[in-house]
């Protein structure tokens, strides 16, 4: 199983917060998570919500990925900060950018990611259980990191955090931290030499292409 949701979580803008939400679900017996501030409180909310949406529609979405696809997009536009976090992988190579050109690639290594993780949304069996451990500052007034746990049976604990940010009065997630993993790191690392060797729009267009593949074992290199 944790060869399968470690690179569901580590997939992108579209399955780095996404998955690890929906795999998960809060304890019922979790009376510190009350005393946590409004970000872990949204990931508590969003991981309730997905949960029970994927099991409730599990059927409909093995026969119709379009619209998997629908509910996720629609997920991540209420939990997820996708172009602020495309920002941050692209580093460097986002200066000078328009935000056109970071949207272009955010949504194009979301559509990449989803081709090729979605349907692991639908294959992890059982009820894991999600526990809040704790939410603290990060440096710089950058937002907060909520730390977490993902528990199933059998299994041991898998530590995931994410680093979230108020935008607009809203907390949404721009990383995520897995077992010491970040999201970000990871793809700017995976991403760097082919966006300095062709640009943003060539990378973008390459990934809807497939020609390259974003997330682990991805060709991006």
């Amino acid at each position: 199983m944790k060869k399968t949701l470690i690179p569901a979580l580590l997939a992108s803008a579209l399955l780095a917060s996404l998955p690890s939400l929906s795999f998960a679900q809060a304890a019922p017996a979790a009376p510190a998570a009350a005393a946590q501030g409004q970000a872990g409180k949204v990931v508590l909310d969003a991981s309730t919500r997905i949960l029970n949406t994927l099991q409730q529609r599990r059927a409909e979405f093995g026969k119709n990925p379009t619209a998997l696809r629908s509910y996720i997009d629609s997920e991540l536009n209420r939990t997820f900060d996708r172009d602020y976090a495309a920002r941050l992988v692209l580093g460097a190579n986002a200066r000078g950018a328009s935000d056109a050109d970071v949207k272009l690639f955010a949504d194009a290594m979301a559509d990449n990611l989803m081709q090729r993780y979605g349907s692991a949304l639908l294959t992890i069996q059982g009820k894991p259980s999600f526990r809040l451990k704790g939410e603290q500052s990060l440096p710089g007034n950058r937002g907060v990191k909520v730390s977490t746990e993902l528990l199933r049976s059998g299994s041991e604990s898998t530590p995931v955090d994410y680093m979230m940010r108020n935008v607009n009065g809203q907390w949404k997630i721009f990383d995520v931290n897995i077992e010491g993993i970040s999201y970000v790191q990871t793809f700017r690392t995976q991403f760097d030499a082919p966006l300095r060797q062709k640009g943003i729009q060539e990378v973008a267009k390459e990934l809807r292409g497939g020609t390259l593949q974003a997330g682990p074992g991805g060709n991006g290199k």
